[in-house]
């Protein structure tokens, strides 16, 4: 209430002033420090404020008055880039950059109200980190005044650009928890987040081994952000297993990465883009190898390889429940128990579009793969084992004894009997 009334005294006075025309000769932050005093107390406790790097480094030279704020330049990685190139390339490099490409690329996104969309309430408050092309860049601009346009900033917040609240794992929070991010809380109930916290309440000594996000996804500042398995928990070249080989395969199907006969489909080359899976083996041997390597700052080797092969197993026991309800959806497509949204390319469910699924069974299945399947995996790789059975494995296999029971009940409904599965 201070600060309003403080600025209601003074902007009549500012106003005469910027209304001087040629005489107008105030620094930036003269007339911020009225209008938005957190901004320039931000800038003055930045390293930017106390080398002297002015305003106009990222905001340009052309706004000078109230009748020109438009022209006031908002900053993308490329200004970024002007003194931190190799930070910026990194970035780039990794998957962060491809955050809004991948949202772009999911179905359901488009389908959604433009109330979560408009403003960035929705998916694209945390998937404007990644990059954007020059007509999405104006459009964001005139739309919802420059947020999402620097991407940095998501991390090193605005005007501080903070280096030290960057490194700590709660930066990461605003995205990384809830529905199928939960990787804070699986991180802060670990023993590395829970060790960590210690740290920064001064009960253990600073010095003790307590990894943040950072130290496992960004070692040694390395902006480039990829993981051995990528966001979906699928990759190529599949499993020799074969059991394993088949799950993967019919998961593949219904992300329309495949189609029936398992041939690639144009939808490959979206998750390309995307770099949410490790597509060859080399790919996905060398992520593998730098996070094992990560693992010897605190562990064995032979430690850290083996907290990646028990990874795997889980992940291998989760398609195995996720493909076996794929299935039973898809059986009830083939004996038409339901009816088979004409947008499906497939005879498989769409695992991408299911925000929209029209039946409960199809919801159930788009929440076991895009929630619970991942906490389950997700859980293990961060060594949560609350979150990997209870809050994944546990409810994947609650998910399948509904989608089991449900099913059963659709072909009584329509006088069809069967397995229900794809090839039963």
């Amino acid at each position: 209430m201070a600060n309003a009334f403080r600025r209601w005294l003074i902007l009549p006075a500012l106003l005469v002033l910027l209304g001087a025309g040629a005489a107008w000769a105030k620094s930036c932050d003269q007339c911020h420090e009225v209008l938005n005093p957190g901004i320039v107390a931000d800038w003055r406790e930045s390293l930017h404020g106390k080398v002297g790097i002015k305003c106009s480094a990222c905001h340009g030279t052309k706004h000078r008055t109230e009748k020109d704020v438009a022209e006031a330049k908002m900053p993308t990685p490329e200004v970024c880039a002007t003194c931190h190139p190799d930070r910026v390339a990194e970035y780039k490099a990794g998957k962060h950059a491809k955050a809004w490409e991948a949202m772009k690329a999911m179905p359901t996104v488009h389908w959604m109200p433009m109330e979560m969309i408009e403003g960035l309430k929705g998916c694209g408050g945390c998937h404007k980190v990644g990059l954007k092309s020059e007509t999405e860049v104006r459009t964001l601009l005139k739309e919802d005044g420059g947020k999402g346009v620097a991407s940095c900033d998501a991390c090193h917040t605005r005007h501080l650009f903070s280096t030290a609240e960057a490194r700590q794992p709660q930066a990461c929070q605003t995205c990384h928890m809830g529905f199928d991010h939960p990787q804070w809380e699986m991180y802060s109930t670990s023993k590395h987040g829970v060790r960590y916290l210690l740290k920064q309440n001064g009960i253990l000594p600073p010095h003790v081994a307590a990894p943040t996000c950072q130290t496992c996804h960004m070692s040694g500042g390395n902006h480039e952000v990829r993981t051995p398995w990528g966001f979906l928990a699928v990759r190529l070249p599949l499993p020799a297993d074969p059991q394993w080989k088949a799950d993967q395969v019919t998961i593949l199907q219904a992300l329309g990465v495949l189609d029936p006969a398992g041939k690639p489909t144009p939808r490959l080359d979206v998750v390309k883009a995307a770099d949410v899976a490790r597509l060859t083996q080399a790919d996905f041997d060398r992520e593998r190898a730098r996070m094992i390597e990560i693992c010897t700052g605190c562990h064995t080797r032979s430690f850290g390889r083996g907290e990646m092969e028990k990874g795997d197993r889980v992940i291998r026991a989760a398609d195995h429940l996720m493909a076996e309800a794929i299935r039973i959806v898809a059986g009830l497509y083939r004996d038409g128990v339901l009816e088979k949204p004409k947008d499906y390319a497939s005879a498989f469910p769409d695992l991408l579009t299911f925000h929209d699924a029209p039946t409960p069974i199809e919801q159930r299945l788009f929440v076991m793969f895009l929630k619970h399947r991942m906490r389950t995996f997700q859980g293990a790789f961060h060594a949560s084992p609350d979150y990997s059975l209870w809050y994944g494995w546990s409810e994947m296999r609650t998910d399948l004894t509904d989608i089991s029971h449900m099913a059963k009940e659709l072909r009584r409904v329509a006088g069809k009997g069967g397995q229900g599965a794809a090839g039963g």
